[in-house]
């Protein structure tokens, strides 16, 4: 069993306390679901947003999901000048016999256009 990270991100409409939950539930969810991994084979979470969103923690819509005993950590994406509006990005470690060429990393709603390569 190795160590794998899942990147992905979501855009939301605005900074909003549920469509931030909502959308950070749907983005930890479709992310495992696409991996095919379950949450016992989470190691840890990663969550930033960009400095626009300031409603709401993206790491508590993983705990409402049960993920208490997930470690989980939330921080400011980079202001960089130009970047995307009101995006959600997670980095979640799992443990997954998955070569990392196979691994499928989830870009949502508008954040698709942040890697086309991998837009679903």
């Amino acid at each position: 069993m190795g160590v794998r990270a899942i990147r992905g991100a979501i855009q939301v409409d605005r900074d909003d306390r549920d469509e931030v939950l909502r959308a950070t539930a749907e983005l930890l969810a479709k992310s495992l679901h696409a991996n095919e991994i379950d949450t016992e084979a989470l190691i840890s979470v990663m969550f930033t947003a960009t400095p626009d969103i300031t409603s709401e923690f993206p790491a508590l819509a993983a705990r409402e999901l049960g993920l208490g005993d997930v470690p989980l950590m939330c921080a400011v994406e980079m202001n960089v000048v130009g970047s995307m509006p009101r995006v959600i990005r997670l980095m979640a470690l799992v443990e997954s016999d998955t070569p990392r060429r196979y691994i499928q990393h989830t870009y949502l709603r508008g954040a698709v256009q942040l890697r086309l390569d991998l837009a679903q």
